[in-house]
């Protein structure tokens, strides 16, 4: 709280706002602080009113006594999800996310698994009220996606889908196998973090190679006739972006240049902090050994998290969407915490 009345204090004396980008940052940060003390100090004042009337009440009230039972439910539901938010203060993780999904090994079987994780990641999404919105995409020959770029809006997106980035394998019976036998396929996900516009990125013209192309569509009238989707190269780097969302030009471009300083930004963190080679390792080839997660449908059905042992049975919940204790469990181990939250069991 002393922070709190710290900040207070500057913002009350009369020359604060000669400095705007300190004054940003000091109100940021008030609000960041706020926003879990303040909830702290209404969850205490609740928790003492429901005691004090359930004394009132006495042990043979049984209607207002289950009544208070589901007042203290809710509020504990509160006081978990503001804990699991405390372990989101990394530097950008309140930012939007930005998601690039990409089909691995597995031809069709991959591209179709792909898409299935598009569909978890929306749903998920949908659930916490954060929108998505596709910025790029490949469809696949026969069925799915090749490769997928999504922004997803919504505050802490970022904070939790960073534990998502690294290879996804599923195992199934595939629904484009005749003979229906058991299929193993991958995908990689990688995340990065929507940077605000004042933070500045320094991009020089003369380092990117931008082309123009026509916008993939599925035919009819529906169908871009013009060259309005963008790729944009940044030499350098190596980094290649696009966007066809839109059907202007224009607009696509804006789009592909923020998400290049959003990828050249991340590097350039990962680079500052030492922790490139590691995140780089820990994607490796989108294939068999390097994955985070694996997905069984059959013969039996478990989703294992192999960075935290997290793991579940109900494996067609987590394709719906639920996957905050894989989030949660990742944030814990991260924070040092070591919370194993998986059960010892049948491998995956």
């Amino acid at each position: 709280m002393s922070r709190v009345v710290e900040l207070e204090s500057e913002i009350s004396k009369g020359d604060f706002w000669k400095d705007e980008n300190r004054s940003k940052e000091v109100i940021r940060e008030l609000k960041d602080l706020k926003s879990v003390v303040e909830p702290f100090g209404k969850f205490s004042s609740e928790l003492e009113d429901i005691k004090g009337i359930i004394g009132i009440a006495g042990p043979e009230d049984d209607e207002s006594l289950a009544h208070f039972k589901e007042d203290l439910k809710g509020l504990k539901r509160r006081v978990d999800n503001l804990e699991f938010n405390s372990l989101l203060d990394g530097e950008a993780d309140k930012n939007n996310a930005i998601m690039s999904i990409n089909a691995g090994a597995g031809g069709t079987e991959s591209c179709d698994w792909a898409a299935m994780l598009i569909r978890m990641y929306g749903q998920w999404a949908g659930d916490k009220g954060f929108t998505v919105t596709v910025i790029d995409q490949l469809v696949g020959e026969e069925a799915g996606i090749k490769n997928a770029t999504v922004l997803v809006k919504g505050e802490y997106s970022y904070g939790f889908l960073k534990a998502e980035t690294g290879v996804h394998r599923l195992v199934r019976i595939s629904p484009f196998d005749s003979n229906k036998r058991r299929h193993t396929s991958f995908a990689s996900v990688d995340v990065i973090p929507e940077i605000s516009d004042d933070i500045q990125v320094e991009v020089k013209e003369a380092d990117l190679r931008i082309d123009t192309y026509r916008a993939g569509g599925k035919g009819g009238q529906h169908v871009n006739k013009t060259d309005s989707a963008v790729r944009i190269t940044h030499i350098p780097s190596g980094i290649v972006v696009q966007c066809q969302n839109e059907r202007s030009q224009y607009k696509n471009r804006q789009m592909a240049m923020k998400i290049l300083k959003a990828r050249l930004y991340a590097a350039e963190r990962l680079k500052k902090t030492k922790e490139i080679e590691s995140a780089y390792e820990a994607k490796k080839e989108i294939a068999w050994g390097s994955q985070i997660r694996s997905y069984v449908l059959h013969p039996y059905s478990m989703v294992k998290d192999h960075r935290t042992e997290y793991e579940t049975g109900k494996a067609q919940a987590v394709l719906d969407g639920e996957i905050d204790d894989f989030i949660e469990a990742y944030l814990k181990m991260t924070k040092g915490q070591g919370e194993k939250k998986g059960r010892q069991g049948k491998g995956v």
